[in-house]
């Protein structure tokens, strides 16, 4: 398994990187954000990590410039009908810490607007792996939980105002993740506030 590329960055286009390590170009699939912080890096020295995927009729390099990038990849493609293809295009629309906050807030109609996710795999994805980022704190540190344009959700617009009031968006997203889409704004305001008295 190769965990990681180190070598000449040959090109970066069309979703995929080439690395010339030792003479050898490596073809590397990758998300348009790691392409992005990449294009400005040809034909100087840079480093991937990496992800394996056999095939039948195949072999797949996946490379990402961020760790947390390729944590993500792992995460979703651990869903129950989302492979590799669908993985880069969620990650190619939502960097890591912006993945973070729709997950665990529960805002699957935001999934939708990356290219091939229908209503019922975001709703499996966000099912499948709030938990998971929750409880494992797979949410990246630098994460901005701030000024996220994520559509259709109750849940964002109570995390906007509680972090407007002073409070951690990492302290209020486990709380209002656990909250019926049902509520109301106010009603999602109310109960995290009662949550984070009871810390103090």
């Amino acid at each position: 398994m190769i965990y990681s590329l180190k070598g000449i960055l040959l090109t970066a286009e069309n979703n995929f990187l080439v690395i010339e390590c030792a003479g050898v170009g490596y073809k590397c699939l990758t998300s348009l954000y790691t392409q992005s912080t990449l294009n400005s890096k040809i034909g100087s020295e840079v480093m991937v990590y990496t992800y394996m995927n056999l095939r039948q009729d195949a072999v797949d390099l996946f490379g990402f410039s961020e760790k947390t990038e390729l944590e993500y990849f792992k995460l979703l493609t651990s869903v129950s009908g989302v492979g590799p293809k669908a993985a880069l295009a969620i990650l190619s629309q939502f960097p890591a810490d912006k993945l973070a906050l729709l997950i665990t807030s529960g805002d699957s109609q935001s999934l939708t607007a990356a290219s091939g996710i229908g209503k019922k795999t975001a709703q499996r994805i966000v099912l499948e792996l709030k938990d998971k980022i929750s409880k494992n704190n797979f949410t990246p540190s630098n994460a901005s939980f701030t000024n996220v344009p994520i559509q259709n959700s109750k849940i964002s617009e109570a995390i906007k105002a509680l972090t407007t009031l002073g409070f951690s968006a990492q302290d209020v997203v486990p709380v209002l993740s656990t909250l019926s889409s049902e509520m109301s704004i106010e009603e999602m305001i109310n109960i995290a506030l009662k949550s984070m008295a009871k810390k103090v």
